[in-house]
């Protein structure tokens, strides 16, 4: 139990981790990857489960297991393929945003398999019915899709989108590849470095007295708050709605 409180080594932590500016990009990258993986993956969900073909449920079976891989086998043919379109539009495609942004809209992106299997498993359990009467009132299968089918897929868009958003604000291994640039870093991106400035200084270097003063546990773990508040605040506006969602096993004929 500490003696007395104080808060001086949040004050050193949000100088440290530039909080005004990686907080912004932060929100800018979850909130824009969040969005792509919601309305294409919805997209592609309903596509399964209301527009099969020969040879669908394999291809389903692929987008499922490419759950099963980890971005770290993925990295270096993902480099190599936006290289080569950098090469090709003359774009910036290898650094900043865009690799990261990209494979979001393309339903790929950071675990898209899974918000695909979710969508695809509300929308197959969906009655039919709802959508045959929007036919017969003359309505097209992409109307259909925005007016009727993804208004009542609110609980796999609330779990999608908590889902999304931690993994998003969590990630660190693609923008320690992607975004070279300081002024492009984001703020769980900046936290590890905190941790390098912790360790390199606890040596016996009286150079660095002032450094190791600076940075002690104190501050870091004062980072680590600051990095998670913003994912806090956020469970605790859809805790409610989350929890529903989970419960909920979707509609029944």
């Amino acid at each position: 139990i500490p003696r007395e409180f104080s808060f001086s080594n949040y004050s050193v932590a949000y100088s440290a981790l530039s909080v005004s500016a990686t907080l912004k990009n932060s929100i800018f990258l979850t909130a824009i990857c969040t969005v792509g993986h919601l309305f294409v993956c919805s997209i592609i969900g309903y596509g399964f489960a209301r527009f099969p073909y020969k040879g669908s449920n394999l291809i389903f079976g692929g987008v499922v297991l490419s759950m099963l891989i980890p971005i770290q086998t993925l990295i270096i043919p993902r480099y190599i393929f936006f290289s080569k379109l950098e090469v090709i539009f003359g774009l910036p495609m290898t650094e900043g945003y865009l690799p990261m942004i990209l494979p979001c809209f393309l339903g790929f992106g950071l675990y898209g398999g899974l918000y695909i299997f979710l969508f695809r498993q509300f929308f197959i359990r969906m009655p039919k019915s709802l959508e045959e009467a929007a036919y017969i009132d003359g309505c097209g299968p992409l109307r259909a899709f925005f007016t009727i089918a993804l208004p009542t897929a609110g609980p796999t868009i609330t779990v999608s989108l908590v889902l999304s958003i931690v993994w998003h604000w969590n990630d660190y291994y693609e923008p320690s590849v992607f975004l070279v640039e300081p002024k492009q870093w984001l703020l769980p991106q900046v936290l590890p470095e905190l941790y390098n400035r912790l360790m390199s200084t606890q040596v016996s270097d009286t150079s660095k007295i002032n450094e190791s003063i600076l940075y002690h546990e104190g501050v870091v773990m004062a980072a680590t708050v600051i990095a998670l508040v913003p994912l806090m605040i956020v469970y605790l506006i859809l805790q409610r709605r989350f929890m529903e969602s989970i419960e909920r096993s979707g509609l029944v004929e």
